[in-house]
C-alpha cells in the first residue's frame, strides 16, 4: 500500500514539475500550436478556396499538421533533463522508470495534444470540413495524439544523447506515425460520407492501449541505452 502511494506521489510530482517548467517557458507550448495553425491556414491559400476541394482534403491537412506539430515539440521532452543532469537522477531513482517516463509523456500530451484537440474544430471551419465529420475529428485526435506522444518519446529517448538528432528522430518515428494517420483520416472521411467509422476508432484505440502498455518500457530501455 505504501509503495502504491509512493508511486502515485512520484508520478504526480514529476507531472507537476514538467507542467510548471513549461509554463515558465511558454514558447514550448505556443510554438507547436502556432505551427499547427499556420500550416492549416496556409493550405487554402496554396490549393485554392474551392469548398469541394478543401472538404475533400481537410482530414489529411489537419492530421498531417497535427503530426508535424507533435514532432516539433518532441525533441525537448528529455533534452533539458539530459543537459542539467536530472535525467540521470531519474534513471538512478528507486521509482520505476516506466512510471516516470509515462508522467513526462503525459505532460507533453497535455501541453501539445490537448491544445491541438481544442483548436482543430475551429480550423476545420476554414477548410469547409463536412458537418458530420467533426465528431470523428475530435475522437481521432483524442485517441491518436497520445499515441503520437508515446511513440515519439521512444525516438526521443534513442536520440537524447546526440547533439543533432532531429533528422534521425524524424526517420525513426515517421514510419510509426503512418498507421495512426491512415486510420484517423479514414475515419473522418467515412463520417463525412455518413458511413460507420467505429472500426477505425477501435483500431486507433487498440494502438493507444498497446502504446500505453509497451511504450513506457521501451522508452525506459532506450534512455538507459542512449545515456550509457
Amino acid at each position: 500500500m505504501n509503495k502504491g502511494i509512493s508511486y502515485t506521489k512520484a508520478f504526480s510530482t514529476l507531472l507537476k514539475r514538467d507542467l510548471q517548467i513549461a509554463v515558465r517557458h511558454r514558447g514550448d507550448i505556443f510554438n507547436p500550436l502556432l505551427f499547427f495553425v499556420l500550416v492549416v491556414t496556409l493550405f487554402p491559400l496554396g490549393i485554392g478556396p474551392e469548398p469541394q476541394v478543401l472538404t475533400r482534403v481537410a482530414p489529411g491537412i489537419i492530421w498531417v499538421a497535427a503530426l508535424l506539430a507533435s514532432m516539433l515539440s518532441l525533441e525537448r521532452l528529455f533534452k533539458a533533463d539530459y543537459a542539467d543532469g536530472s535525467l540521470e537522477q531519474m534513471l538512478l531513482s528507486p521509482q520505476p522508470l516506466p512510471l516516470m517516463v509515462l508522467a513526462k509523456v503525459l505532460a507533453h500530451w497535455i501541453l501539445t495534444g490537448v491544445p491541438l484537440i481544442l483548436v482543430a474544430p475551429l480550423l476545420a471551419v476554414l477548410l469547409h470540413l463536412d458537418g458530420n465529420s467533426y465528431g470523428a475529428l475530435i475522437a481521432t485526435l483524442a485517441l491518436g495524439t497520445p499515441v503520437l506522444s508515446l511513440l515519439g518519446a521512444i525516438g526521443v529517448a534513442l536520440t537524447v544523447g546526440l547533439r543533432k538528432g532531429g533528422v534521425l528522430l524524424s526517420l525513426l518515428i515517421l514510419p510509426l506515425y503512418i498507421p495512426v494517420l491512415i486510420f484517423a483520416t479514414s475515419a473522418i472521411d467515412a463520417a463525412g460520407m455518413n458511413l460507420p467509422y467505429d472500426g477505425q476508432l477501435a483500431i486507433i484505440g487498440a494502438m493507444l492501449v498497446g502504446s500505453l502498455t509497451l511504450a513506457p518500457f521501451a522508452i525506459g530501455a532506450s534512455l538507459r541505452v542512449s545515456t550509457n
